[in-house]
């Protein structure tokens, strides 16, 4: 028996940071969230760390790239993060994953196209977002892209049932 658990066959090893990652936050598929239109998913991410009307949160959004959004998402001594944080940051990850998808059916398909598969950040560092070095981290990225393929394939059943219905 090995000390980390073998790959699973079944399932989508990526890169959340991978900017050709089309499941990726940092791939460049933007959408208007909030009556605001954000880059990529990290840039609404990271901006929502903080709250609505700060200065800090419009300079995350117009970040000229997502390894800027997340670094300025990460330097907390400019602006205090939101209390509630811990308790949002899936909800957040989640609205604009679902939100990147629904502004772009190509994606949502690419999503829908595996199917049945597991999907894995693969992470080395991430043990929350990702798998982390050792596969036994949390996984919640690969969590929440599951979530919203689930929701996309059943929004897909419903409008085959309706239009079968007329």
């Amino acid at each position: 028996m090995s000390l980390f658990p073998e790959e699973d066959v079944n399932a989508h090893y990526f890169a959340r940071s991978d900017s050709s990652e089309t499941l990726g936050t940092y791939s460049d598929h933007g959408f208007e969230l909030e009556d605001q239109y954000w880059p990529t998913v990290e840039h609404y991410f990271q901006a929502s760390k903080f709250e609505p009307n700060s200065d800090h949160r419009e300079r995350i959004r117009l970040a000229p790239s997502p390894e800027k959004a997340r670094k300025l998402g990460r330097t907390r001594w400019k602006a205090k993060v939101r209390n509630d944080w811990k308790k949002v940051r899936e909800v957040i990850m989640t609205r604009g994953v679902y939100t990147k998808c629904r502004t772009h059916p190509d994606i949502a398909q690419q999503l829908l196209d595996t199917g049945d598969q597991r999907l894995v950040e693969n992470s080395q560092y991430d043990y929350f977002w990702g798998c982390g070095r050792d596969r036994r981290g949390e996984n919640t990225y690969g969590k929440v892209l599951m979530k919203v393929r689930a929701k996309l394939l059943a929004e897909q059943k419903e409008a085959e049932s309706e239009g079968s219905s007329e």
